[in-house]
Formats: structure tokens, sequence, C-alpha cells
């Protein structure tokens, strides 16, 4: 099998990337400070607005590149960084624990656990471009089948914007929601694309006493921002054995200073012991000091390159195994930037049918799902399309296909996770982007949005749908919500009941517990009798059934608009709730567009604390725009995230955004009806999406 090389892959992304960064970032900082002092009365901190925007932070080992940089790129060293100093600190925080997973009984009988898992490299923008807080965009890379995946990578670096990057706290939030550990990239770059030696001596450099500064100030941005580790990437070529020595040192002092905070670390198989560059596609001799040494473990896992073969990664397993290391700790690369589900694969030599894997697997690039999709493209487009990546053609995890040569998804070999284990439980269908923002199915923003943070635990199992009759269309979908920006729509003919299996749990089930539901019709759509499909026993055996038992909710007539319906599970005895779904009934075969906008189960509900605190700390004025950065204080309490709208003059609220953190950036607010200042409230709002009774207030003159 033929695979690009790391560099040939990412050269694509860092030239159109920071060749696209003076088009995304608007005007330099000089002209748009220029324009605002030029104001009567301008205020003395007003300046460009984008300069108010915090992005990912992103650096330098320690010595910078010769020149200048780009349109809105900064130039950082490593070495100068403190926390005391970040003044996008408070933005980029992520501040969601890290979740802990179960694995249910698999959809499907191929599907393993405890065998191969799965990595994924995935950029959201070039290195200087990612957005601390969300972005005014639904044309977003929003990754929602957590449950398949082992870790993230937030990939990036060049060496026209910077080596190192951190991820943002929206990935962080939402993969930490899921159970997903997410790390930073460190990229030392071919210098055939700008790399320089010097950089990977900057990075290894010890300090008088013989440690690693750099290997600690890794790890205290890792812990200060809330993330789980590092990705690191050595392919500067030109280095000796002695440099080599001195990285394999340098990762030791990094797992074993981050050991302790739970950090992780995964390495790429590019140096080798000579301290050249020659990728090996398969863990060696020539590698394996990177990986485990005579004195333990030195990386947590490691990402064999693309040049792997069926007898390479067997070599690997049986290496691993003799090191006393999992085998499922190496990630064979799987490039899938360029053709997606369409990339030929020697599946076999990964996850073979009928017989144990091999090692785990990595995805390079899957954010293919939204980037190879036309001009226009939609957010339904691109869940469709992500659909399918995972689940496979037939979208349904209890028939993935890929048995043979071609694409294998992932719901084929890997067992899926949940971490819905915990009362509350709730979801509103949230991806994490939108193209409006809805509050109790109403619109109270109508501007496009993206922000992972705000994403949901969403149905694993897309789609696993049990009938009789026709199986109905089931999507993610954006045309209404009952809160965020989607909600599920089950679409067709119903000639016979419809079981959408939605949540495999671990929740404990009494005479408390209820199942609440908000939910709809679409105009077109017949009459719907709804049952919550509740499950007290596991399924059977892999690919079975979950044994539901049916509770009534009602019918719902077309064109009656949002209706909410609490069921309660007492009748069913005491128990742990497994697997939770819904069963539909239309009338006489007609067709039905049914959405559900809400669900939960609980056994109680109150309203979360109020936040307090709310403090405007920065602001500019550019092009008749006010942009403001926001702080407060957190609220008592258990609280899922904090909301911030505007209060306008004729009294309405307007939806502005959502953090998981208490600092938020609002750019672009335009005057209304002459107003003296801008109003604004920051709610919190808790797991059950009550949202705080008084809401910390603040103003901002015009």
């Amino acid at each position: 099998m033929t695979q690009q090389p790391f560099p040939l892959s990412r050269r694509r992304v860092v030239l159109a990337g920071v060749g696209a960064a003076a088009a995304l970032l608007g005007p330099s900082p000089g002209g748009g400070a220029a324009l605002a002092a030029g104001r009567p009365g301008a205020r003395a901190r007003e300046r460009a607005a984008d300069a108010l925007q915090p992005y990912a932070s992103y650096w330098f080992p320690d010595s910078l590149p010769s020149g200048t940089p780009g349109d809105g790129i900064t130039w950082r060293s490593l070495a100068q960084w403190t926390p005391e100093s970040d003044r996008d600190l408070p933005f980029n925080t992520a501040t969601v624990p890290l979740a802990q997973r179960f694995t249910p009984v698999p959809a499907n009988t191929t599907a393993r656990s405890g065998q191969a898992r799965i990595s994924a490299l995935a950029a959201f923008d070039h290195t200087a471009g990612n957005p601390s807080q969300g972005s005014g965009t639904a044309d977003y890379y929003a990754p929602t089948h957590w449950a398949y995946l082992d870790e993230l990578v937030f990939w990036g670096g060049s060496s026209g914007e910077g080596l190192i990057l951190a991820p943002n706290a929206p990935v962080v939030d939402a993969a930490h929601r899921n159970g997903v550990p997410v790390l930073g990239t460190v990229f030392l770059p071919p210098v055939a694309f700008g790399g320089d030696l010097r950089w990977t001596r900057d990075l290894v450099r010890k300090d008088p006493s013989g440690a690693f500064p750099l290997a600690a100030k890794l790890v205290r941005v890792a812990t200060a921002y809330g993330f789980d580790g590092w990705f690191v990437n050595a392919e500067t070529d030109g280095g000796d054995a002695e440099l080599a020595a001195d990285m394999q040192a340098f990762l030791r002092a990094l797992r074993a200073a981050g050991t302790g905070h739970g950090l992780r670390i995964n390495w790429y198989d590019a140096m080798n012991v000579t301290g050249q560059v020659g990728w090996q596609g398969a863990l060696n001799e020539r590698n394996q000091p990177f990986f485990q040494d005579d004195s333990g473990p030195v990386a947590d896992s490691m990402f064999v390159d693309f040049r792997w073969t069926a007898e390479r990664l067997a070599a690997s397993g049986r290496l691993a195994d003799q090191l006393g290391r999992s085998r499922y700790e190496l990630w064979a690369g799987v490039d899938v930037e360029s053709a997606g589900w369409d990339t030929a694969t020697d599946w076999d030599a990964i996850i073979p049918t009928g017989r144990d894997h091999v090692v785990s697997y990595g995805f390079y690039r899957p954010e293919w799902t939204l980037n190879h999709l036309p001009e226009g493209r939609t957010p339904s487009q691109f869940h469709a399309a992500d659909d399918r990546f995972w689940s496979g053609e037939h979208l349904d995890p209890t028939r993935p296909g890929g048995t043979g040569s071609g694409w294998r998804a992932p719901a084929t070999a890997v067992a899926d996770r949940s971490t819905v284990s915990a009362l509350p439980f709730a979801t509103t269908f949230n991806t994490g982007h939108g193209l409006r923002w809805y509050e109790d199915g109403a619109a109270t923003s109508a501007a496009p949005w993206n922000h992972l943070g705000l994403q949901d635990r969403l149905p694993p199992r897309r789609w696993v749908i049990r009938t009789e009759g026709q199986r109905p269309d089931v999507s993610l979908d954006f045309a209404d919500a009952w809160r965020g920006g989607s909600s599920l729509l089950v679409r067709g003919a119903l000639d016979a009941p419809v079981t959408v299996e939605l949540f495999p749990t671990r929740l404990p089930a009494g005479a408390a517990t209820v199942v609440d539901i908000a939910h709809r019709t679409d105009a077109e759509s017949g009459p719907v009798t709804i049952e919550v499909a509740v499950a007290l026993q596991e399924p059977s055996e892999p690919g079975a059934p979950a044994p539901y038992a049916y509770l009534p909710a009602g019918t719902i007539e077309p064109g009656s608009g949002w209706r909410t319906a609490s069921v309660r599970l007492g009748s069913l005895g005491t128990g742990t709730l497994h697997s939770l779904g819904i069963r539909l009934t239309g009338r006489d075969g007609a067709a039905v567009a049914w959405r559900l906008g809400a669900l939960a189960v609980r056994e109680s509900s109150g309203k979360p604390g109020s936040p307090s605190g709310l403090t405007v700390t920065d602001s500019a004025i550019a092009n008749g725009t006010m942009s403001l950065r926001l702080q407060w204080q957190r609220a008592a309490g258990p609280v899922r995230h904090y909301e911030l709208h505007r209060q306008l003059p004729d009294g309405t609220r307007q939806f502005l955004g959502g953090t998981c953190g208490t600092a938020f950036y609002v750019p672009g607010l335009g005057r209304r009806q002459n107003e003296p200042a801008v109003r604004l409230e920051v709610r919190a709002v808790d797991e059950l999406y009550q949202v705080s009774e008084k809401p910390a207030t603040a103003q901002h003159p015009w």
C-alpha cells in the first residue's frame, strides 16, 4: 500500500491556511485602532475589534523565525510563556472533566471491546486560526461520533505560524463530556516545509541541572488549559544519535512530569535512534526506545507511519507483546484526508474479521467528511456524511457492512462506549453548531454559530431502527429545534411501529424516576403516537435488540407545536436502565415528520445558582460595531454551561453565545435605537437545561 507521509498532506493545509489568514481575520490592528481613535470621545482602550478575538494558543519552542509573521499571526516562544502573562487563558481553559465510560453490549456481532481502538488527528482550522470560543458560522467540523474514539489529536503546527498548538476549550469540553482525551500537537516539520533543526534542539535543551524546562512547560500548559497531553511529531531531518538520545530523554521527562496529572504522550513514527527521520511503518528496534526502553514506557502510544504493511504490523504487535505493552497502544495510520471512505486500506492487516485485531488504527484528517462537500454545504449534509463514515453505508450500526475490501467503518470493528451513567441525564440533540439558536422552541438568534462546548451527548448508534415495516429516515436536523441548534427528525411512512434506539445507559431507575420529552410534528406530518422505550436488562447478545418495555407518552397531532410529556418509570420496579429509546406509531400508514427536541431522565429538578460579577474586561469599536471581552464569577452548585444574552431596547432578549467557562468574547454588536449602552446578561444552565432565576448583568456605554 502506498501512503503519503505527513508532510505532503500537511503542506496543503498550511499553505492554504496561511494564505487565507488576512481574509479570515480582517484588517490589521493598526488600521482599526486608528479608526477608533478618530471618533470623538473614543476611549483609550478601544482598538481594532479583531485584536480582542482570542484564539487557541500556539508557540515555537523558543527561538523565533527570521522575518515578519503574516497577517493575523503572532510569533510566541513557549519558553517565555507563563499562565500569569497569558491574557487569553480564561478563554482557552476547558472546564468539563474527563467523563468515565462503559462499554455496552455491542450493536453487532463484529464489533469488539478490549481490542482495536481509534485515535484521530483532526485539524479544525489552520494553526493561528482556531477561535477560542466558537465563531459565527455553522460551516464547522463538529465531530459527534465520540463513542468510537479513544483520543483526539488537535492537529496543527506550521513553520510560518507556530510548531506547538494547544487545543481550544470547546473541542476539549465536548470530547471530555463523552470520555475522550484531547492532545495538543508538537510538530517539528521537515526542512522542505520550513523545518529548522534548531527548533528540535530548542525543545530538548537541558538546563544546568540536567532537567528539560520545555517538558515542564508543556505539562504546565496542559494542566492550565485542561487538556490531556501531547502528540509529538519530530520530522525535521539532519539530527544525529546524540539528538535522538536527548529526544528520548525529553519524552521520558515529559511523561514523568505529566503522569501525576493524567497526561499522555502519543509519539509519531518519524525520528529514529540515529537522529535521522526514517519512517519505519512499524514498531521496531529503530524506534522502540521512543515507545519503551529498558526502564519502562517512554510514550503511552505510537502512531505508526502510513508505510506499514500487514507483515510490519504483525511484527509490531508481537514486539509490543514481548515488551509487556498492549499491541493496541499502536495506531496504524490511515490517511483519509483526500478520499474519505474511498481510501484504499488493507483492513485485514489491522482489524481482520474472524480473528483478533492486530493493532489499533489512527485516522489522519477525518474532517474530510466536511471538507469534501461542495461550497454551500449545510450542517445536515455534513452530518449525513459523517454518519456514513463512522456507522457505515447502511447508516445502521447493527448492519454496518464493510467486511470486504471496501470501507470498513468504525462501527464494524470497534465497540461503542457511553458516559450516560448518572442522573440527571438530558440532551437536546444539539450538535454544537447551527443555523439559528433556539430556546423553548423559539429562535432567540437568527445568526449561524458554532461552539462545540455546547454540544450535547448524542445517540452513539446512528441509527438503530427496529420495525417490521418500512424503515424511516432518522437524522439530526437544523430546520427547527427545541433548544440549541438542532433536533432529531424521524421522517417517512410508518406502516408499522418503529423503535428508534437512542442511548445505551447505566442509570438508576425506580419509583421516582421520570423521563421527559419535548417533541412536535412538522406541518406535513400525520399524527404520531409516542411511547418511551426503556430496557432494564442488557440485550441477550451482540446485535440483539434490547428487551424494551413501552410506556405511553401520548399522541401528537399535526400543527400543534412543541409539546412536553413526562413518563414515570415506577411501574417497572427498581433496577438499572440499560437502554433508552422511542417507539412511534403512525395512523393508517401516513407519512410522518416528527421531531424530538429534548430527552431527560431525572428524579428531581430545580434551578441552578446564579453567576455574579459580570464585567467587561476589554472593548473595541470598529466599523460601527462593538466587540467585548467578558468575565464573571462561577455560580454555586453544578453548572453545565453559561449562556449570554443581550437585553434589547424593546425588552426582548437576543442570544449572544454560551461557554462552559467564565469568560467570553462577543464580536460585532450593533447599536439599537440609539441606546446609551449595551445591556448584557449571563445565566447558568444545569444538566437538565434549567436556567438560573437571576442573571448577572452589566452595561457598557457606546
